[in-house]
């Protein structure tokens, strides 16, 4: 199981939400390009970024932030918040980033979202944030009646590069990441899953890594010191040779 430290920016810095609220903001750091360096010089692989004002806005916001981080890195790098047509993902794209969650559009125009992953193929990651099993969007504004593996299996047949799955109760919370609902999208669909939302412990890695998930995305437990993102990746790697 990969894992993929996160950082959530806003106004440039690098900040946590709790369940997605813009209203219960924590900042964590004023320069997110050192946040993944000393990702990447825990042994991380790959970096999770997530442009918050880009969600909310409709389309991508921090770029200053993105591309600092992109040219200082040399790790695999996934955005999401915003990523909502073509010009914006050939842009992002050109600035170095290796794959882009497209969550919104995905939902509202299912037809667009399969065109566009035809056009950039495994470059896509289907974002899918669900509340209570149902699907949300707009920066989790506004909640659906479409359940989130139902929507999967909408586009497992197209060239996406991963689903992301998170479970918004557990995001940000500190209170553990929903294994059962990781473990069901997994095993229902035949494209990598990343789970995201709610790790807090080493022993939360482990489940996800044991319930078959292809990475995690984890935030607040490390900017809050919970664990250390070495010990998470040697979990993980662990897990996978005992396999």
């Amino acid at each position: 199981m990969q894992i993929w430290p996160a950082i959530d920016l806003r106004g440039g810095k690098c900040v946590r939400l709790r369940q997605g609220d813009y209203a219960q903001e924590t900042v964590f750091n004023d320069d997110p390009v050192a946040v993944a360096l000393s990702f990447q010089n825990a042994g991380a692989r790959h970096l999770h970024i997530v442009d918050l004002d880009g969600a909310r806005e409709g389309s991508p916001v921090n770029l200053p932030a993105v591309q600092d981080i992109v040219a200082a890195v040399d790790m695999e790098c996934e955005l999401g918040g915003g990523v909502r047509d073509e010009q914006a993902i050939a842009e992002l794209l050109g600035f170095g980033l290796g794959r882009l969650v497209v969550g919104t559009s995905a939902i509202k125009q299912p037809d667009w979202f399969r065109a566009t992953c035809q056009q950039f193929p495994n470059k896509l990651v289907l974002g899918i944030d669900a509340r209570n099993g149902l699907v949300a969007t707009d920066g989790w504004l506004e909640t659906s009646s479409v359940s989130a593996v139902e929507l999967a299996l909408q586009f497992t047949s197209e060239p996406i590069a991963a689903i992301v799955y998170t479970d918004i109760a557990t995001d940000g919370m500190m209170a553990g990441p929903n294994v059962a609902a990781m473990r069901e999208m997994q095993d229902a669909v035949s494209v990598p899953v990343v789970a995201s939302g709610g790790v807090t412990t080493l022993e939360d890695v482990r489940a996800l890594a044991e319930a078959g998930l292809a990475a995690a995305i984890i935030g607040r437990a490390l900017y809050e010191g919970a664990f250390s993102l070495s010990d998470a990746i040697a979990i993980a790697e662990e897990v996978a040779s005992s396999k």
